[in-house]
């Protein structure tokens, strides 16, 4: 997860005096000309594994993307005399040196140093109550804009009451079948020239896996209910015309209970932002979270430091469970077959379009017609999978 903030427009600022109800704090966005700002996204939970941390620096709209903070000091104190030490794991990711989870009565505080010798920690902060997520679903219906879909829908409930905040996060894998996949290929003769030879095909693979993960804040709050429940939350939507549910589809999905002061934080976000994507430009300004410079009150430091309780269930489903004898949805290109010559009077056509890995060989042209060659060919995500996943069965995977 990325806190950095698209503005596009300056007329934004007006969202920083957003009053919000209840029991949840207010936080106060400041905006500023743009100055390259630390980044830091961290959230321990109550699961025993190794803890992950993510430091970056702020960029512009121009620019690539985030630089990830490298050789950075990070650590997380728990109040009892316990140190966790972090070690850099690269692209600004820190990983715990050992596996901890955090536990109830405890106050942890996250310290870090920059390799600019910069000192920077947070606010003391306590685990969230745990509240167990009861069901995820999956069901076909027709969203507010009238897109016939599946709706993946989150219930749980906490008898207490103190719970309140839930963010949730997916991971979600499914299986990709290149619709044109031979067990043929084209290489070229090894002795030169534009002729190619028919092989068995033992680089590209028809089916594969690929997993993706959700980018966006996906936040809910019973605090105006009669009960601490939450019903038929809808975590992910995907549209029937979507490619990724043509055969088998799993999600896992993660609810995180949050504290007010961090369900503010995202919730703020999430409304200033307006953003699809969390790894996202920032322009000219930040929202201030619970992480501070510990030698310059007047640095600008982006990002929450966030101790939560975190539950999790993953379900699989099948396009024909829900769209029985349905045409599957449309794949990711249209996979139209050409035919190009072997060669032209510039010289060799069809070699170097299959060398390069532009086109890949999805049969024989039986009668060409002119300017045609002996061979179909497809853009190569049609007919091999490795363009858009792996063909690893993930150790997880239940058929």
């Amino acid at each position: 997860m990325d806190f950095l903030i698209i503005f596009k427009n300056r007329f934004l600022v007006v969202l920083a005096g957003i009053l919000l109800y209840g029991c949840i704090d207010p936080f106060d966005a400041v905006f500023v000309d743009f100055e390259s700002a630390v980044v830091i996204e961290a959230t321990i939970t109550d699961e025993m594994k190794q803890q992950r941390i993510f430091i970056s620096r702020s960029y512009e709209f121009e620019d690539d993307g985030p630089v990830a903070e490298s050789n950075a000091v990070v650590s997380i104190s728990d109040g009892t005399g316990n140190t966790f030490s972090f070690q850099d794991d690269g692209n600004g990711v820190y990983v715990s040196e050992q596996i901890f989870a955090a536990e109830p009565g405890r106050e942890y505080q996250l310290s870090v140093i920059t390799q600019d010798g910069r000192s920077y920690g947070s606010e003391v902060t306590e685990i969230t109550p745990s509240t167990i997520l009861d069901e995820i679903k999956a069901e076909r219906i027709t969203n507010d804009d009238g897109v016939d879909g599946m709706a993946i829908l989150a219930d749980s409930f906490d008898s207490s009451g103190n719970a309140k905040n839930y963010r949730y996060e997916y991971q979600e894998t499914y299986r990709i079948i290149a619709p044109t996949w031979t067990p043929t290929s084209l290489v070229g003769e090894p002795g030169g020239g534009c002729a190619l030879l028919k092989v068995p095909n033992t680089t590209d693979d028809e089916v594969c896996y690929r997993t993706d993960f959700s980018n966006r804040i996906i936040i809910t709050s019973t605090e105006d209910l009669a009960e601490d429940r939450v019903s038929n939350f809808m975590v992910r939507f995907i549209s029937r015309e979507n490619y990724i549910i043509s055969h088998r589809y799993s999600i896992l999905v993660r609810q995180f209970v949050q504290s007010n002061e961090a369900f503010t934080f995202f919730e703020t976000l999430n409304e200033l932002s307006g953003s699809e994507s969390l790894f996202s430009q920032t322009q000219p300004g930040f929202l201030q979270g619970n992480v501070f410079s510990n030698e310059n009150e007047d640095e600008r430091v982006l990002g929450f430091f966030d101790v939560s309780s975190v539950s999790e269930k993953r379900i699989f489903f099948n396009f024909d469970d829900f769209y029985p004898g349905e045409p599957l949805p449309p794949y990711i290109e249209s996979c139209r077959f050409s035919s190009p010559p072997i060669a032209s009077p510039a010289g060799c056509v069809l070699r170097p379009l299959i060398e390069s890995g532009a086109g890949i060989y999805a049969g024989d042209n039986g009668e060409p017609s002119d300017g045609e060659g002996p061979f179909f060919v497809v853009p190569r995500v049609c007919g091999d999978c490795n363009v858009l996943g792996a063909p690893e069965v993930p150790e997880f995977w239940i058929e």
